[in-house]
């Protein structure tokens, strides 16, 4: 198969966008799925937590695969690996089974880090950025469709409108979960892309041998030589700030990530919205980032500092986060929940801006996957964090995450040396 890279880089697009999405239905689901298995909070968070501990694991033995036996082979296992997963979702008659879905999905999370070592093969450094880009643009997407699509799926009107079709496997679907249908669409998806791939992505690995890899070896979280790079690029005159913005990133996932957990079931126990009421929520939540961070946050930059822009937006996030549990309507929830997603769009992308200027540009890569690793460990603990808190009370991961948030605040007052 010749390699076209436009084509590439498209087919890449679309595999990342359907990946998302099946992640998007599935997420404002879990809470509401789990509790029919009389669930605690703290499970449902362990349910976020344990795709995100088994990714942050796996991702880096799946980057080293493919550069041993090449990029197709892994999106080829990783995608039908997670159509698999969602099926187990799909028929759980247990927490257990449940449980095993998150992880096997978890454990097939290699897609989106083989899509960027993709990326890095078919660009040059010029293109790299645009092609990283196109990443991100697939992730907004599709963790906006995701969300909507579950929303029309698990809404009673279009189950019972499947089930007037009177075809035997919709009706009995019907009849074993209504969260069946949305989990086998997930599992759709994942086939759709693991066809894409099949049919339509060529080898890049036997392409580019020789004359050198672009991407960048990245060891796992879990390894010394992770902490180690940490360190070592913490020294010297551009690094010292290293830290203190791992840190703060490392909050910001934390309490990002508890909304998983705590949010669809604050939306549950106090304002009794059922799931397609928060899968909308969630849908909001993504239009708002994709507005922001594709394109006004550009409009920002040239106007007000990227360290003001950051402080601004970890303002609005733990402002957001402590009125949540304060609504009494959906109306006023969707008010504070905007103003948490205008602010976690503000200082995201500014964090990472911020982290890049304490590398070197041989090392923007390399800090750049040091970052990741921060953020994914805060999607580790979050999740299960809110989970425990919420099992003590409806208010306290939100009241306990917004004060994690504004430790950020702080800490950015030590940002003064980095570029602005």
């Amino acid at each position: 198969m010749s390699l076209n890279r436009k084509g590439a880089l498209a087919t890449v697009f679309l595999v990342v966008v359907i990946d998302l999405m099946g992640f998007g239905i599935v997420l404002p689901l879990l809470p509401f799925y789990a509790s029919e298995f009389h669930v605690s909070a703290v499970g449902i968070g362990l349910l976020y937590s344990i795709y995100s501990l088994a990714q942050l694991i796996f991702s880096p033995v799946w980057g080293r695969l493919s550069d041993k036996v090449g990029r197709r082979p892994v999106m080829l296992l990783s995608t039908f690996g997670a159509a698999m997963a969602y099926l187990l979702f799909a028929f759980s008659h247990s927490f257990a089974m449940l449980f095993a879905s998150r992880l096997i999905a978890g454990l097939m999370g290699g897609n989106v880090s083989t899509a960027q070592a993709y990326v890095a093969d078919v660009t040059d450094a010029k293109e790299r950025t645009k092609g990283m880009g196109l990443i991100g643009a697939a992730f907004g997407i599709g963790f906006v469709l995701g969300p909507a699509i579950a929303t029309f799926l698990i809404h009673s009107s279009i189950q019972q409108g499947l089930v007037r079709l009177n075809l035997p496997v919709l009706t009995a679907l019907f009849a074993r979960s209504p969260y069946a249908i949305p989990g086998i669409f997930a599992a759709l998806l994942s086939l759709l892309s693991f066809i894409f791939v099949l049919t339509l992505l060529p080898e890049t690995a036997p392409v580019f041998t020789g004359h050198g890899s672009a991407s960048v070896e990245r060891p796992g979280l879990f390894s010394q030589r992770f902490w180690a790079g940490v360190r070592a690029k913490s020294t010297g005159s551009k690094g010292q700030l290293l830290p203190t913005l791992l840190l703060s990133l490392f909050l910001i996932s934390v309490g990002h990530s508890t909304l998983y957990s705590a949010f669809p079931l604050f939306c549950k126990r106090k304002l009794n919205l059922p799931p397609d009421a928060v899968g909308l929520l969630f849908t909001v939540m993504g239009i708002i980032a994709v507005l922001i961070q594709g394109g006004f946050i550009r409009v920002l930059q040239k106007r007000i500092a990227e360290r003001r822009l950051y402080i601004a937006g970890c303002i609005l996030m733990t402002l957001g986060l402590f009125l949540i549990p304060f609504a009494r309507s959906e109306k006023g929830l969707i008010v504070y929940l905007a103003v948490m997603a205008v602010g976690a769009s503000l200082n995201g992308p500014t964090l990472n801006s911020l982290i890049s200027q304490q590398a070197e540009p041989s090392e923007i890569g390399s800090f750049m996957g040091i970052s990741q690793g921060m953020a994914a460990l805060g999607r580790v603990v979050g999740p299960t964090w809110g989970g425990i808190l919420f099992g003590l009370s409806y208010w306290a991961p939100f009241l306990a995450t917004a004060g994690l948030v504004f430790l950020t605040v702080f800490l950015a007052f030590r940002i003064k040396s980095a570029k602005t």
